[in-house]
């Protein structure tokens, strides 16, 4: 698609959006006070998730597809996902929160790289304001999915968990499965065995478990890692700890993002709030899109800008060789620090960066293959995640196993083959919210047509002529360490996965329904 296309789409779409927010009514939707519906009777749509995403599509059928009986199963007993599980020190988002956050409600907080305490509230604040809280079944964790051919219906069964932890099993039936878990296990970081790990006399923490009970005041910690959740981590231990060191294998691009948006506030004070938070969103989502565009056609030029602003903010302490890595820029994720705060630590000397390899834990610390020893009482695995695209859901289809890896996806958010189901996946390279949101605005486009045409089921129907290819065009460790396990992409449209918002926008919200790819039936 041409340049001048992509700008042609992208400013229909900025229009249209400051068209209907202007529009927006600001109380929820009147669908939202429908009390939830019989256990015995089979819903329009079953959620699965109550995080960004989930709470997201939730919103979405209330305003789109009114009337559809919806429920969401969360795993957890709060609202918020990853902005609830996750609880470190300092602990954030990398993407502008006017992106992150929902089209539908205005990000009123001044930050624009937003903490995640105020992330959390902000998901419960879009769900209560929308009635979907009473529709939220927590503590169930979903086992298995099976559908039949002959009822095209869903069948779940979830795991219940009530506060005190008793669980029994709870079975729901639904016409349509929208997958809203998330892209990582909940229940298992990822958490590499290091040798002679035993014999150090501190603790060991992997961020996604940090324990309330942790007290750093004055200690040595040592954070195993480069990536995201490194570099958030690292400047708030500073504040307590006596010394902080990233030990990182290999380094990661690291950019500098400025923590309060100005041109946002300052539209703030003049503007509706839903016309300054379009605004404020389209710009950032195209200044993404040119920076990202950037990095991938001019590498070396992306490089050396974000080497020199690491050098003038660090300072005398900045050596190259830590911030250096030996990929291209985005083939992994640029991390963000907000107004340089990591490199402001390493140039006060709270922090400090050794790039080495470990050959073993002693009792004091940590020695490289180098030689060095570095003295620790606490150490931070901060070394990723593990993938889980489907939920930890076993699928079946009219009794066979649903093969994952074995399966395309269709416009990054259905299944070949696999009937009545969407699943919410973000970008690699931009906010997660904007490809959620898409997926379900186009999860409404597809029930109401349905509606209009009496379908009873959908699937995209595969394509032999599609050659295969890996779902995530990454390097990142946890990538590489899942892609035995994801399903595919394909070698043309509609199967390709494309991380690009306004590529999207055409191909998902603009495109028909009815593609020749797209198989309806109906009773």
């Amino acid at each position: 698609m041409s340049r001048r296309k992509l700008l042609a789409i992208a400013g229909v779409a900025i229009l249209t959006g400051l068209y209907w927010t202007s529009k927006r009514p600001s109380a929820r939707p009147a669908s939202a006070r429908t009390p939830p519906v019989d256990d015995a009777r089979p819903l329009d749509v079953l959620i699965i998730g109550a995080g960004l995403s989930g709470i997201g599509a939730a919103r979405h059928l209330l305003a789109k597809s009114p009337g559809k009986h919806f429920e969401i199963l969360e795993a957890r007993h709060a609202i918020g996902g990853t902005w609830d599980l996750f609880r470190y020190p300092g602990v954030r988002s990398d993407s502008d929160v006017f992106t992150l956050g929902y089209s539908f409600k205005p990000w009123r907080g001044r930050k624009s790289i937003a903490d995640g305490p105020d992330i959390r509230q902000y998901i419960q604040e879009a769900s209560d304001e929308a009635g979907i809280t009473e529709r939220i079944r927590f503590g169930h964790k979903v086992k298995t999915a099976a559908w039949s051919s002959s009822s095209q219906l869903w069948t779940v069964t979830a795991e219940a968990q009530d506060a005190q932890g008793n669980t029994c099993s709870v079975t729901r039936t639904a016409k349509f499965l929208f997958l809203c878990s998330g892209y990582y296990s909940y229940d298992e970081g990822y958490r590499p065995a290091f040798p002679n790990e035993a014999a150090f006399e501190g603790r060991i923490i992997h961020p996604q478990f940090w324990p309330d009970d942790l007290d750093y005041a004055g200690k040595r910690v040592v954070v195993i890692g480069s990536g995201a959740t490194a570099v958030t981590l690292i400047p708030a231990l500073t504040d307590k700890a006596a010394h902080v060191t990233m030990l990182q294998r290999s380094p990661s691009y690291v950019a500098v993002r400025p923590l309060v948006d100005e041109a946002a506030v300052k539209l703030q004070r003049w503007a509706p709030a839903s016309v300054a938070h379009t605004v404020t969103r389209w710009k950032n989502v195209l200044t993404s899109i040119f920076y990202y565009q950037i990095a991938r056609r001019r590498p070396d030029l992306f490089q050396q800008r974000l080497l020199d602003a690491a050098r003038e903010s660090i300072g005398e302490r900045f050596d190259a060789r830590d911030f250096t890595p030996a990929y291209k820029p985005w083939d992994q994720r640029v991390c963000a620090v907000p107004d340089g705060d990591l490199f402001k630590s390493i140039r006060q000397g709270k922090a400090s960066v050794v790039t080495d390899t470990i050959e073993a834990f002693t009792p004091r610390g940590i020695r490289l293959s180098t030689g060095q020893e570095l003295q620790a009482d606490i150490i931070v695995s901060a070394t990723g995640l593990k993938l889980n695209v489907l939920g930890d859901v076993a699928f079946t289809l009219d009794g066979g196993t649903l093969d994952i890896p074995r399966t395309l996806v269709y416009k990054g958010m259905m299944l070949g083959g696999v009937p009545n189901f969407a699943y919410a996946f973000g970008y690699t390279n931009s906010s997660w919210t904007l490809k959620a949101e898409l997926t379900a605005d186009y999860v409404c486009r597809l029930l109401n047509f349905m509606d209009r045409r009496g379908y009873t089921a959908v699937y995209p129907k595969a394509d032999p002529t599609v050659e295969e290819r890996p779902l995530l065009d990454f390097t990142s460790g946890y990538v590489a360490r899942s892609a035995a396990v994801l399903p595919k992409q394909g070698s043309k449209r509609p199967w390709q996965v494309y991380q690009n918002y306004l590529l999207d926008k055409y191909t998902i919200q603009l495109a028909p329904l009815n593609d020749g790819t797209l198989t309806f039936t109906a009773r």
